[in-house]
């Protein structure tokens, strides 16, 4: 551990992480020197394996990830374990309304991709480890005590092999996720608002290939989505989110397998066959909440520790993701003219930029989940008449699908 980072990145995960790898290419040239913190142990050094498991939590990324993680260095290793979404179905369950989305009319080899947590987390720490990644410090298994905010650069109380040591950093990131305690220590407010509801989250197994095919289905207690997924042990799997009333998930996570599957194909049809095996069941709670600051002299502020969003569109991760391409880009852009990383000037441009992407993305799927929550024969009508105008008009669709790729955003060098 040296004295002074010019970057200290609370929180190693995937969000943590995938900034770390952004700035790398930068690094060397830029002399960069950066700490990623993190409470876990790292995973030591070895060849790259993949560990498949049949219950493996799963992240939806946009095709516009791809880009992003090609200008990391890592998309080649990455595509070695994902499921491309080729076609994605939404439908209004009991209602006419439906619309589809092909990659191959979008002219793109897929809409999106689905992968794995621990190979995505793998693939990103294994990168940070290899042999020129030198300006990268892994400080673990440790704990960010506390920030002292200074004049020119911001101090650390790390506690790192039971004991407390200082360091400084130009610029703190904080990416610790949304039950950060360190933003709660720093007096960043939190801005929550519950929709209500849990999401059970569960891999199952159909009778027949998925055939890259995502369903989006609402239903009138919220929507259901199941994302394709790689076979496991000869059994083909999808990913579920399964959308449920506060007051009803108890009553879910406590059914068997066989009740389980029998209650799921009331509410999801057998449009993507019949289910004969699900795995284990997981529940969380849904809210919408934003961070009431975001950037300060010296600190920004990443990933779920800044904002939350409902899983409707699979767009959380997303927006992540590209809060770290166009952090680095900043970051890269600051060093270039001498400018320090952690000057607020720097840092008010990052959040400017990053902001419509916000507001854009929180508000569409905020808005989506409450139009079709919405039991109201009127507006049941009317979002369904939208989805069919959607299917079959293809300029919309393009749009539609542009946007839900990340298409519509420009992608920064990196260098």
């Amino acid at each position: 551990m040296k004295q002074h980072y010019d970057i200290v990145i609370v929180g190693g995960g995937m969000v943590g992480a995938s900034l770390a790898c952004a700035l790398l290419p930068a690094s060397e040239q830029l002399d960069l020197n950066i700490a990623v913190i993190e409470a876990f142990p790292m995973p030591e050094a070895s060849e790259l394996i993949y560990q498949p498991s049949y219950d493996s939590r799963a992240t939806a990324l946009a095709y516009g990830a791809r880009t992003l993680y090609e200008l990391m260095g890592i998309w080649d290793t990455l595509r070695e374990h994902l499921s491309p979404i080729k076609h994605i179905h939404v439908s209004d369950r009991g209602r006419f309304g439906a619309a589809r989305l092909h990659a191959e009319d979008e002219h793109v080899s897929a809409l999106g991709y689905v992968v794995e947590n621990h190979w995505l987390g793998r693939v990103l720490l294994d990168r940070l480890q290899q042999s020129d990644a030198g300006r990268v410090d892994f400080i673990c298994p440790a704990e960010v005590m506390d920030i002292q905010p200074g004049a020119k650069q911001m101090g650390l109380s790390v506690k790192h092999n039971d004991e407390v040591q200082q360091l400084t950093a130009e610029l703190v990131v904080m990416a610790d996720g949304g039950r950060s305690e360190l933003r709660e220590r720093m007096g960043i407010g939190y801005q929550q608002a519950s929709y209500g509801q849990h999401a059970v989250i569960a891999n199952v197994s159909p009778d027949r290939s998925h055939e890259g095919v995502a369903y989006e289905r609402f239903t009138d207690s919220g929507p259901m989505a199941l994302l394709p997924l790689e076979d496991e042990g000869g059994q083909h799997r999808c990913g579920l989110v399964w959308t449920v009333p506060d007051d009803r998930v108890e009553e879910i996570l406590a059914l068997d397998d066989d009740a389980f599957i029998e209650r799921l194909h009331e509410r999801f049809g057998y449009r993507a066959g019949c289910f004969v095996h699900v795995g284990e069941r997981h529940a969380y709670p849904l809210k919408l909440a934003v961070a009431d600051e975001q950037v300060r002299a010296g600190l920004a502020v990443l990933g779920n520790a800044a904002h939350a969003l409902h899983p409707i569109a699979g767009q959380g991760y997303n927006l992540a993701l590209r809060g770290v391409v166009a952090l680095a880009d900043q970051i890269i852009g600051a060093r270039k003219q001498g400018i320090p990383v952690g000057d607020l000037g720097v840092l008010q441009a990052f959040y400017e930029q990053q902001s419509y992407d916000q507001q854009r993305t929180i508000g569409l799927s905020d808005q989506v989940m409450k139009l079709f929550s919405n039991n109201n024969p009127l507006c049941a009508f009317g979002r369904d008449l939208g989805l069919q105008l959607l299917d079959i008009c293809p300029p919309a669709k393009t749009v539609f699908a542009r946007g839900a790729m990340g298409l519509d955003m420009p992608a920064p060098d990196l260098k």
